[in-house]
């Protein structure tokens, strides 16, 4: 089924949609905190998911004023250049130290290389599109089957011990739509198969990526929550030292450390369950014995050292 008068597939519409409005949403928390390099590469990938969607739902179309010949290129080239960012995104952010040289040369050579040759050279000069298909895919096929088995070994050694956790068998699921788009294209898969493929492969990375910023920002967390905890030990350590130091009684202790809060003589008699008078009289030695006049400079005295 097909909307709009177009060629792009009901299914299509539904998942460019959805993924648009992620899109945004995770654009606006990685604005907020650019620091975050995982976010980045993920957003890049969601970006040219959404591209060969719509460039694959729509071309080629004979009702477009562009010619076929380039909604044929925009189309393949949408999905070569998803496809070689595939392997560059799982060394970045899942670690595959494995994938380097293909990550950083193997997908120059055995990707764009042949899609520039064949495609936007070839079916310049050439009007025969099922040539071109057949001997343009032959080489990525080929790399693409290698990929496979690459990023198979790679996720295996990665997890070494825990083949059957989660995140190798999601991380397995992942990989397996996305390097085998050169065999839809070779095969000529219709354009429901390719997008529920694709954008399938896609929902595991989604879950995968979402699962390791929940368990990243958990650790940042539970750091600042360490960090809190030992500047409160600090300071109520401090706080005691300094009492101690002014020789206070507990009883004085308890009541400077509301005054340090900023509380009324009538808000401690409350607090500590004595009288006002009680609190008053306790002041005035508290003053005495730091040399103060007023609260403001018991503060002070309370937060410095002797």
């Amino acid at each position: 089924m097909t909307i709009f008068g177009t060629e792009m597939h009901l299914v299509t519409f539904i998942f460019v949609v959805c993924e648009l409005l992620f899109f945004v949403s995770q654009l606006v928390l990685y604005l907020q905190k650019p620091s975050e390099e995982n976010r980045k590469y993920y957003l890049i990938l969601l970006a040219l998911l959404i591209i060969y969607n719509i460039a694959g739902g729509l071309f080629p179309d004979p009702d477009l004023a562009l010619s076929l010949k380039l909604q044929i290129n925009l189309a393949y080239g949408a999905g070569f250049a998803m496809g070689a960012y595939f392997p560059f995104y799982f060394y970045k952010v899942f670690d595959l130290e494995d994938l380097r040289w293909d990550a950083r040369i193997g997908i120059w050579l055995f990707l764009f290389a042949p899609f520039f040759l064949f495609f936007c050279v070839g079916l310049t000069l050439l009007d025969d599109l099922p040539t071109i298909l057949w001997y343009g895919l032959a080489i990525p096929l080929g790399y693409a089957i290698y990929l496979v088995i690459r990023i198979f070994l790679s996720i295996r050694k990665k997890f070494k011990g825990y083949q059957h956790s989660l995140d190798a068998i999601l991380t397995y699921s992942a990989a397996l739509p996305w390097v085998l788009l050169p065999l839809f294209s070779y095969v000529d898969a219709s354009q429901l198969v390719e997008v529920l493929c694709t954008n399938g492969g896609f929902i595991f990375i989604t879950f995968l990526f979402i699962r390791k910023m929940i368990y990243e920002n958990r650790k940042v967390f539970e750091k600042l929550d360490d960090i809190d905890l030992k500047q409160h030990i600090d300071s109520t350590t401090f706080f005691s030292q300094r009492c101690s130091e002014l020789g206070l009684t507990k009883r004085e202790c308890e009541v400077a450390e509301q005054v340090s809060q900023g509380l009324t003589s009538k808000e401690i008699a409350d607090v500590l369950c004595i009288s006002e008078r009680t609190v008053n009289k306790h002041l005035q030695t508290i003053y005495k014995k730091s040399e103060s006049k007023n609260r403001v400079e018991l503060i002070n005295s309370l937060n410095s050292y002797s």
